[in-house]
């Protein structure tokens, strides 16, 4: 039997955290749909199509990880309508500090009761990727700071054209 995990966040961008979390269930599971959210409550630098074009780039041209193993998809719906879609019992979500444990806890306890058969799990990126979010990488990007230690060549890329097209 074939085990896929949904691994749903907005990436916007995806960075060295996001992937740390990727790489190691890849170990653990047959296949990853990394899942973006196209929510309406966030104000995202980059639309979902950039969103998932920079993961596939990231994933795919950067980091050369296995196409066949991870499918890279928007969403709108309910995270459990989409496990049921991909015929997935496990969410995957990257857990960075103590800070996040609340809200994701909150979050898993919501998905369980919405649907009973689907299990949350956490994993930590590893330590010296524990402190990088999005938020971050976009602000010191935004002060033209270095971000060589936070995500991808091709990421890096797509965020100082991002920021030259707003700037001009």
């Amino acid at each position: 039997m074939t085990k896929v995990v949904i691994y749903p966040g907005t990436f916007d961008p995806i960075t060295y955290g996001h992937i740390d979390v990727i790489k190691k269930a890849l170990k653990l599971f047959d296949g990853i749909v990394v899942a973006v959210s196209i929510g309406t409550n966030k104000n995202y630098l980059f639309n979902s199509e950039e969103r998932i074009e920079i993961i596939k780039k990231a994933l795919f041209l950067d980091l050369n990880l296995d196409k066949k193993k991870i499918n890279v998809v928007s969403f709108k719906s309910l995270t459990t309508d989409l496990c049921n879609k991909y015929k997935s019992n496990i969410i995957l979500r990257g857990l960075r500090a103590v800070s996040d444990f609340e809200y994701e806890f909150q979050l898993a306890g919501m998905n369980r009761k919405l649907d009973n058969n689907i299990e949350t799990i956490f994993l930590m990126s590893d330590i010296e990727n524990q402190i990088i979010s999005s938020k971050f990488v976009k602000e010191i990007v935004k002060l033209d700071g270095d971000i060589k230690k936070f995500t991808t060549k091709s990421t890096i890329k797509s965020l100082k054209k991002k920021y030259e097209k707003i700037n001009n």
